[in-house]
């Protein structure tokens, strides 16, 4: 299964992200990745995504992540809710 997801770049506390496509078990960093869709910078809240591959990879079965998801979202390529990114805290033990 293909996924759709950030791959880090860029110096330290200046990082920036590459949209790619690459299986579900590679390894994030220095992975084989089949295509790069665009970049992310979380700084400046800029990105680029070349849209008419993204909507090849989304018909084609590959899967993004929620962040990614979230992504295609807030710049209209795909259609629903942004889903929660962070993770639920935990109920504490009750004696």
């Amino acid at each position: 299964m293909l996924r759709i997801r950030l791959n880090r770049i860029g110096k330290k506390h200046q990082s920036t992200y590459r949209v790619v496509v690459l299986p579900q078990r590679s390894k994030p960093r220095g992975g084989k990745v089949n295509e790069d869709l665009g970049w992310l910078n979380p700084h400046t809240g800029k990105h680029s995504l070349v849209e008419d591959r993204v909507a090849y990879w989304l018909k084609n079965g590959a899967q993004p992540s929620e962040t990614v998801h979230n992504l295609f979202v807030r710049a209209g390529l795909m259609k629903g809710e942004k889903v929660a990114v962070h993770a639920k805290k935990k109920e504490g033990k009750k004696k």
